[in-house]
C-alpha cells in the first residue's frame, strides 16, 4: 500500500458513491450506460473469486465487496427500479458491449501470466475493464447532454485508474522484481480512452459551462 493506491482506491469509491447518489437520491439513471455498468459488474465477478478462499487483508474483502454489491446494485437499479428504469435512454445506449467480450476472454487464454482458470478470469477483468468504458463514452458523445454527477463519475473513474499508473511507478522503483506487463498495459490503454473526455472535461471546468462531448 502507498499513497497512490490508496488515492486511486478512494477515486474508485468516489466514482460509485456519486453513481449511487444520483440513482438513488435523484431516482434517475439518465446518461448512465447499462451497458458499461453490466461489463463492470462482469469485471468484478470474474476478478474477486479469490475473495471466498484467499484472505490478503480485511481492508482488501471490504473493498471487493463494496464494487462487488455497487455493481450489481446498480444495475439492478437500471433494469429493475419501477422508476429508475424509466429514465434508461435504451434507444442510445447501443453500443454492442457482448462483441466486447469474446476478444477479451480469447486474449487472456493466449496472454496470462498463468494458464489457470483463476489467472485466466483474472486477466480476462484487466482487459475486459480496459475497454468496459466504451459504451459509457460513446453514449455521452450521442446525447451530449451531460449532467455534473454524470460528468464526475466518468471524471473519477478515469482519474482512479491515472492514480493506479502512478502507483505502478512508484512500486517499480521501490520494490525489486515489480513488473506486470499486462497489468500496466491494459491499465494504460483503459487511461488513454478517457483523453478525450479528461480534455473536454477540464475545458467546461475551466470556462464555467456544461460539459458537452463533440458528436
Amino acid at each position: 500500500m502507498n499513497i497512490f493506491r490508496l488515492a486511486g482506491d478512494m477515486t474508485h469509491l468516489a466514482s460509485v458513491l456519486v453513481l449511487l447518489l444520483k440513482i438513488h437520491t435523484i431516482k434517475s439513471c439518465a446518461g448512465v450506460s447499462l451497458k458499461t455498468q453490466e461489463l463492470y459488474a462482469l469485471v468484478f465477478a470474474t476478478r474477486y473469486l479469490d475473495i471466498f478462499f484467499n484472505f490478503i487483508s480485511f481492508y482488501n474483502t471490504i473493498m471487493k465487496l463494496i464494487f462487488l454489491g455497487s455493481s450489481f446494485s446498480i444495475v439492478w437499479y437500471i433494469r429493475r427500479h419501477r422508476i429508475v428504469r424509466r429514465s434508461y435512454d435504451k434507444d442510445q445506449d447501443t453500443f454492442r458491449h457482448l462483441f466486447l467480450l469474446l476478444p477479451c476472454l480469447l486474449l487472456a487464454l493466449v496472454i496470462n501470466e498463468k494458464f489457470t482458470f483463476k489467472e485466466v478470469l483474472w486477466t480476462f477483468s484487466l482487459y475486459l475493464e480496459a475497454v468496459a468504458i466504451l459504451p459509457q463514452l460513446v453514449l455521452l458523445q450521442r446525447t451530449r447532454n451531460i449532467d455534473n454527477l454524470t460528468g464526475q463519475y466518468v471524471f473519477l473513474l478515469g482519474a482512479y485508474r491515472a492514480l493506479y499508473i502512478l502507483n505502478w511507478i512508484y512500486r517499480y522503483f521501490t520494490e525489486e522484481h515489480y513488473v506486470h506487463w499486462i497489468t500496466w498495459i491494459a491499465g494504460t490503454i483503459q487511461t488513454l480512452l478517457y483523453g478525450d473526455f479528461f480534455y473536454y472535461y477540464f475545458q467546461s471546468w475551466k470556462n464555467n459551462v456544461r460539459l458537452e462531448l463533440p458528436a
